[in-house]
């Protein structure tokens, strides 16, 4: 998979810049630190499709938490959305469906619908499908799927249930965010 979890993406398929000068050889900029902060924190943004209001609230956010380091933070409340959720447990490919899927009430969070995609799930938590869901055309192949499927540590998947249930922590320690340097989002928001 790519940085932003699709086959086809950007980040993948050109390796020059884009524009006209893009694949041009020549004189090529170097970018400034400024420059490096922004991409950093658009490529994490876009991966995980969040508007520049919502992002920036949980990095400052993250940023006054006492309880927990900044990293660990900003993929606590990253992760812990239910979208993600829902795209880290396999019940969707991308965690654009996986929102779409939330916001169509397919979910249900300890028994009860719940459809806001930036809801915020907790240790202990269950999230499933509802039953009468499964017989949808999304989630037609969703048995196959989920058994090649391998979840987060933080999660323990019941694949004949068809749910996941939250049983530590996300955070920046695991190995799914190896992709992404945080520190520069960091000091771009601290300014």
């Amino acid at each position: 998979m790519s940085v932003c979890g699709r086959e086809k993406c950007a980040f993948k398929r050109k390796p020059y810049p884009p524009g006209i000068h893009g694949r041009a050889g020549g004189r090529r900029r170097t970018s400034s630190e400024f420059g490096l902060q922004l991409k950093e924190k658009q490529r994490l943004k876009f991966s995980y499709g969040l508007r520049e209001r919502q992002f920036s609230n949980y990095i400052r956010s993250a940023i006054k938490q006492k309880a927990m380091n900044t990293v660990d933070a900003i993929f606590y409340f990253l992760e812990s959305r239910l979208d993600n959720v829902v795209y880290r447990i396999g019940f969707a490919s991308t965690r654009a469906s996986a929102r779409q899927i939330v916001g169509h009430g397919h979910i249900f969070v300890n028994g009860k619908k719940v459809n806001i995609p930036s809801y915020r799930i907790k240790i202990g938590d269950e999230v499933s499908l509802r039953t009468q869901s499964s017989q949808k055309g999304v989630f037609k192949d969703l048995d196959v799927k989920i058994k090649k499927h391998e979840a987060p540590a933080w999660v323990a998947l019941d694949r004949e249930k068809k749910s996941g249930k939250i049983v530590s922590i996300p955070g920046g320690s695991d190995n799914l965010f190896s992709t992404f340097n945080i520190n520069p989002i960091v000091e771009y928001y601290s300014r």
